[in-house]
């Protein structure tokens, strides 16, 4: 039996995006992304380039999605026609958020629609990275274990514990080329590079669709429990198939689902929630994955950040129940994620946008390159087993920079 692997649908609102648009322009919008002044999201429907900043969003006491969407209605009643927001949330809701009203936004079809993304990039210039794992394979390894002896003891259903490598160098990476092979290595994916904060910069290829709203229908795409790709094709079938079928990540996929339902479910009137999960892949990965539709009750009223926000985390990038496993990342991860686990994306006036999971990314400082990869420990979890799933998941970026592990 062929085993079922789901390639992104194309929702209404990619006629956002004209059907004639030239081949190359995706591609030139790509190339054209320069650190700083430029925020740039490729997703499976659209490609966007913003450049420079008409109105930062304040941080504040309201939630973040009352504060874009007063910060868009400011600039449509300043005169733009139609602005949007594009940025990042942390994972830490509480944290400061960086988002902003772009002075223009230029957009293209979608890069997997490109002949021209197919044309290899440049290879990765030759430098001498230093590589420092926070915390060890090791140390994360006994993590993952201590976690699975509280969960096999009933404290909580699941987790998911994070380590990082801190890559530096003699010089600044290259954070367009960087972004350019991430986006030709995974076309079908979201691609991103935004401003984090102060001189950092936020890049990555996300495999994972945190909820999109298109007038008054919404998409959630849920990924959890994973296997690393094999260049031998007939091992990749296999392991495919052996995703699909193990008990251990299928529980794992559905603590998620049920997770995502539970928090869509009071602002739908409709829910679509498939019984089982089929398969996405990347370059590295394959991935458990439910695609998640819905009617929105009252789109006036809820936007695409409402539903990221109501979502966000999912027990995919912390746990469940999510204040216990809160505690437990904290106490068992020695870093600061940031905006690693939070969401990244845009939204319009009208409150249609898209809001993707921040994975498979690294934060820019400098000269310093900070890269960021989790694994969803469950009671049937090893700590061999989810100490190599990250090792996988970082294999998408360090391709990208010409570093190993």
């Amino acid at each position: 039996m062929p085993t079922p692997v789901r390639e992104p649908e194309v929702p209404a609102s990619a006629s956002l995006v004209p059907p004639s648009e030239a081949p190359g322009t995706a591609a030139a919008l790509l190339d054209a992304y320069r650190p700083g002044e430029d925020r740039f999201l490729a997703t499976p429907y659209r490609t966007l380039l913003a450049h420079g900043t008409a109105a930062e969003v304040p941080d504040g006491a309201e939630p973040p999605a009352v504060r874009v969407r007063a910060a868009l209605d400011a600039r449509r009643a300043a005169g733009d026609p139609a602005p949007v927001v594009m940025g990042a949330l942390p994972f830490d809701p509480a944290a400061p958020a960086a988002l902003a009203v772009p002075r223009t936004v230029r957009r293209a079809q979608p890069l997997r629609e490109d002949p021209l993304v197919a044309l290899p990039g440049a290879a990765p210039a030759a430098v001498d990275w230093r590589v420092r794992e926070v915390p060890s394979a090791r140390a994360y390894g006994d993590a993952v274990a201590a976690a699975v002896a509280r969960m096999r003891a009933g404290e909580f259903a699941k987790v998911v514990l994070a380590r990082t490598l801190e890559l530096t160098s003699d010089t600044e990476p290259d954070l367009p080329a960087m972004l350019g092979r991430l986006a030709r290595r995974d076309p079908s994916g979201y691609t991103f590079a935004v401003p984090s904060g102060p001189g950092r910069t936020l890049v990555g290829a996300s495999p994972e669709l945190l909820v999109s709203r298109t007038g008054g229908r919404l998409t959630a795409n849920p990924l959890a429990g994973s296997a690393p790709r094999s260049a031998d094709l007939a091992e990749d079938v296999r392991r495919a198939a052996a995703l699909l079928e193990s008990e251990k990540d299928l529980h794992e996929h559905a603590v998620v689902v049920d997770a995502v339902r539970a928090a869509l479910a009071p602002y739908c009137t409709r829910l679509d929630v498939p019984e089982r999960p089929t398969l996405v892949r990347t370059a590295a990965m394959w991935h458990l994955s439910t695609t998640v539709t819905g009617d929105v009750a009252r789109p006036d009223a809820t936007t695409a950040l409402d539903l990221a926000c109501a979502l966000h985390p999912t027990p995919a990038v912390c746990g469940a129940p999510t204040a216990l496993a809160r505690r437990v990342i904290a106490e068992s991860e020695p870093f600061e994620r940031g905006a690693y686990t939070g969401v990244v994306g845009w939204q319009d006036a009208a409150g249609d946008g898209e809001w993707v999971v921040t994975i498979r990314c690294a934060e820019a400082e400098g000269r310093t390159l900070r890269l960021f990869a989790g694994a969803g420990v469950v009671a049937g979890s090893s700590p061999e087993a989810e100490t190599a799933e990250t090792g996988a998941k970082f294999r998408t970026f360090l391709s990208a920079v010409g570093a190993s592990l």
